[in-house]
């Protein structure tokens, strides 16, 4: 029997497209009100036979624009019973001696840190009403390391770490953490990969 998730509402960020927006239409044929959060909202426009509850556009390395949208979200549709922290980026293919400081940040900010903000804002109001679930897409480079992405790689070990820290956290508030981390996913993400890099992720 499938889990209904009736009258829940659930933020999916990165949901416009990819993983996170197959991840967006499974929870509203369940029945939740989806809120989807992005930088760009173009794909999901483009979408046909899809329409979230909410769509937001989030820059989700700023914890002002996660604080604002999830107060929104919270205003508008009453609550948040569901956080599914998706967004990412790979960053560029480079060894960690010519790997850029700039795009070292910039990865870290979009696949760590952001889980913090929206986690942080998600655990308290989840704590407050005493229930929750929040999941975090990982993936297999931050259990194994993958050549070459060592800031992607160490951004999804980080996020498996963090995730088993505050599940420890909120477990006795009817809250739930989990973490999952998925091998290679035919997705956007793989455009302008090449084909000895994508062997190095299969490996």
């Amino acid at each position: 029997m499938k889990t209904r998730l009736d009258g829940q509402v659930a933020i999916v960020t990165g949901a416009a497209r990819g993983i996170g927006l197959g991840i967006a239409k499974l929870l509203a044929e369940r029945g939740a009100r989806v809120v989807v959060w992005d930088r760009d909202l173009a794909p999901l426009k483009a979408a046909s036979g899809f329409a979230p509850a909410l769509a937001q556009v989030v820059d989700v390395s700023s914890y002002a624009s996660v604080e604002r949208a999830f107060n929104d979200a919270v205003a508008k549709l009453g609550q948040v019973d569901i956080l599914i922290n998706n967004a990412g980026i790979n960053g560029p293919i480079k060894p960690t001696w010519e790997y850029p400081l700039e795009d070292w940040d910039r990865v870290i900010a979009i696949d760590m840190t952001a889980v913090f903000y929206a986690s942080r804002l998600a655990a308290k109001h989840m704590r407050d009403k005493r229930y929750g679930r929040i999941v975090t897409v990982a993936s297999i480079a931050g259990k194994e390391g993958v050549p070459n992405i060592s800031a992607y790689s160490a951004a999804k070990a980080g996020v498996i770490g963090f995730s088993k820290a505050l599940a420890k956290e909120v477990c006795d508030a009817g809250v739930t953490v989990n973490c999952i981390a998925p091998a290679m996913t035919e997705t956007p993400l793989l455009d302008g990969m090449t084909e000895e890099h994508i062997r190095n992720m299969k490996a």
